[in-house]
């Protein structure tokens, strides 16, 4: 349509023209007058309407469908918008968002063990009115993923990235470790909420379907969270809130932590504090009457740049220089000499000073210091539960003030053949009080203190670092330790079964190497016409082994024998062994070549240590003839005595003898499946003594009453 300025003619011939008035012309050539505030008011309206139409078309993703349909990548997904069940939690509400997954190298055809990278979210909320310290959120993974990376947390144990989550596992919150509540903050999500960013690798699970969690959970002490909701396929969330049967404890009008209880206790006290350094102290606790560690390695993670400039009582295993002069620390401290520094590494290995350097000017005079990382229970010596080392630390900007105090991150302690201890994150507690360096009747505080408790755990199966063997009186055959009890990693498993049991042995084989008791188990074998396999179980690779041997079983007790041997290099100092039997626990009367003693704390448990001058477990060494002989482990042995005196229906022969749990320096030990049993032939030569003496009881009562 072509616009035309219409000109009218009058009888006159004037041409006047009409500027308010535009012409429309249609197919026929016909013309029609339109307003001019029309036509703008129409093109104004078609601009608008235009607009409208873009705005409604966009499309957000809002957490549902399946994602990625049938290809290799999912496309990157937004987290989803809050659900409306946040605004009708009256606690702390938890969500977990699957975000996104790329198909990793290599490409795989079987789908069960292509990887995929994965990108997720989880937040947590404080929706309640009571503030949440020291958040813990559980996320119970299950598709073997590989965590790679989380920012806004920590993982509980102190693993470094990349950690193995398939079992699931516990986060804490770094930096953000409190959540307040909307209240107090007049509604600040900053203040009330944390967001960890997840990426990590997952298998088995390829699009439409999404590897979602399992669950997810607080996991803070006095909350209860039902079973989480899902909101299409990538989302879940939950609301927990407090527990009404959960007794809170009287809370002090503080700021700061009560102090945790926990099998190791380890306090971070900054004892000085500068502008650009501080003063730390370190003190160890071992609270478990079970709990050990021998030659403690501790390991923790700097999270804001800092370096350890010297120690005292302890050291650090390497000294790389290299990672200050050419990292952030030499940059900032220019003119630093970093030729005396004890360590620049992100991770450092701390371990405790040989005995030798206690009265050392430079390194040790501390109190509780320089034991080569011995750390006893209580019940052996309590002198020996505790360690303390100190250690100058250096800062980086931004926290050159004296009041920047942040204690190191992700922390582990191991031993040699101890208990695997799990770790928390630090928790701000009161200050540590101490006495006074004066030597007056006074006490002086540390500057700011956190604890870091860590709590013993179970070995997995074929993972303890000990084994026992168990055999008895009535029966032939030595039950030895579970095929890999401790673990076959090391070792070639084509030439021998990881997953076979363990062939009988006579009891003399307990006496040599695994190495050298091929001929006698098969020998054994033949002669009990045992199964004799081509293929040998595999070792058990223990580095200590204990044998429980039911010595005898009469009417009124019954006795035990208990040997430890030590197949390893090196000896084992103020050892002890613990032993419980679930039943016949109580009776325990008298050991004889140990020290003993019944734990008031531990049902059933009987704690054995050496006797004095005989409390090292000496170390294997050579036959008396090294070319021929195998060799020797070391070993000491005791009877250990019961009585059946107030204790009902106990029976050896069926398993009450046998121990339910056995512990060698703090380490549980792997127990074989099975007991042994009395065999038929001791059953029908006991049924056949007990008709003879029957019959005997008979014949004399018989005759008496002939006689008379």
């Amino acid at each position: 349509m072509k616009p035309k300025t219409h000109t009218k003619n009058n009888n006159n011939n004037n041409n006047i023209q009409y500027p308010f008035l535009i012409f429309l012309s249609d197919p026929s050539g016909m013309q029609f007058p339109m307003p001019h505030f029309f036509s703008v008011s129409l093109l104004i309206s078609l601009l608008l309407f235009s607009n409208f139409s873009l705005c409604f078309s966009q499309d957000y993703i809002i957490g549902g469908g399946g994602g990625g349909g049938g290809g290799d990548d999912d496309d990157d997904a937004k987290p989803a918008a809050p659900p409306p069940e946040q605004n009708d939690c009256n606690g702390i509400f938890l969500s977990y968002t699957f975000i996104s997954r790329e198909k990793e190298l290599p490409r795989l055809k079987n789908a069960t063990a292509q990887a995929w990278a994965f990108k997720s979210e989880a937040v947590i909320l404080n929706a309640g009115s009571t503030e949440l310290k020291a958040w813990k959120m559980f996320i119970g993974f299950h598709h073997h993923e590989i965590l790679v990376s989380a920012n806004g947390a920590v993982v509980m144990d102190g693993s470094d990235f990349p950690v193995d989550v398939g079992n699931g596992t516990t986060l804490a919150g770094y930096p953000m470790t409190d959540l307040k509540t909307s209240i107090e903050t007049a509604g600040d999500i900053n203040q009330i909420q944390a967001t960890v960013e997840l990426t990590g690798s997952q298998f088995g699970i390829k699009p439409p379907g999404v590897p979602m969690p399992k669950t997810i959970r607080l996991v803070n002490d006095g909350f209860k969270c039902p079973a989480p909701r899902h909101r299409g396929k990538r989302s879940m969330h939950v609301c927990c809130k407090k527990d009404p049967k959960f007794k809170v404890k009287k809370e002090k009008k503080t700021k700061f932590f009560d102090r945790q209880n926990g099998d190791l206790s380890l306090t971070y006290d900054v004892m000085q504090a500068y502008g650009n350094n501080y003063l730390a102290q370190v003190t160890i606790d071992n609270n478990n009457p079970l709990g050990r560690l021998d030659h403690w390695n501790l390991t923790w993670e700097w999270m804001r740049g800092e370096f350890i400039q010297s120690m005292r009582g302890a050291y650090t295993h390497t000294r790389d220089l290299s990672q200050c002069v050419y990292g952030t620390a030499g940059q900032y401290y220019q003119d630093f000499d970093f030729s005396q520094v004890m360590s620049c590494d992100k991770r450092p290995v701390i371990a405790d000073l040989p005995a030798d350097r206690a009265n050392d000017d430079k390194v040790g005079k501390l109190p509780y210091c320089c034991r080569n990382g011995s750390l006893l229970p209580t019940l052996m010596d309590e002198s020996k539960a505790r360690s303390i080392f100190q250690l100058q630390v250096y800062k980086l900007p931004p926290d050159m003030n004296r009041t920047a105090l942040n204690p190191p991150q992700k922390w582990k302690i191991s031993g040699v053949l101890n208990p695997k201890y799990v770790c928390a994150a630090p928790l701000r507690v009161e200050p540590t009080e101490f006495p006074d360096p004066s030597g007056l009747q006074a006490t002086s505080t540390a500057i700011a203190s956190w604890q870091i408790i860590c709590n013993i755990t179970r070995p997995k199966v074929k993972q303890s670092k000990c084994c026992v063997s168990f055999s008895a009186y009535y029966n032939d055959s030595v039950i030895p330790c579970n095929t890999c009890a401790c673990g076959c990693d090391d070792i070639d498993t084509d030439t021998c079964n990881p997953n076979a049991n363990a062939m009988l042995l006579p009891p003399e084989a307990l006496l040599v190497p695994f190495a050298n008791r091929t001929a006698k188990a098969r020998a054994w074998a033949k002669i009990k016409h045992y199964r004799n396999p081509k293929k040998l179980p595999c070792p058990d690779n223990c580095g200590v082994s204990l044998n429980w041997h039911i010595n005898s079983d009469y009417t009124n007790g019954w006795t035990a024998r208990l040997t430890l041997f030590n197949w390893e290099d090196y000896p084992f100092e103020d050892w002890f062994t613990a032993i419980q039997l679930n039943k016949a626990g109580r009776g325990y009367e008298n050991v004889y070549s140990f020290n003993g003693t019944k734990l008031p704390n531990i049902k059933n448990t009987i704690f054995l240590q050496g006797l004095p001058g005989l409390s090292y477990l000496m170390g294997e060494v050579n036959g008396t003839n090294p070319k021929t002989d195998p060799r020797v482990p070391g070993k000491q042995q005791s009877v250990i005595s019961f009585t059946k005196k107030g204790l009902r229906n106990i029976d050896i022969l069926r398993g009450d003898g046998f121990p339910s749990k056995v512990f060698f320096n703090g380490e549980e030990c792997a127990l074989p499946k099975v007991i042994p049993t009395a065999s038929s032939a001791h059953h029908r030569s006991w049924d056949g003594f007990m008709s003879l003496l029957f019959i005997l009881a008979l014949t004399f009562v018989f005759i008496t009453d002939r006689v008379h």
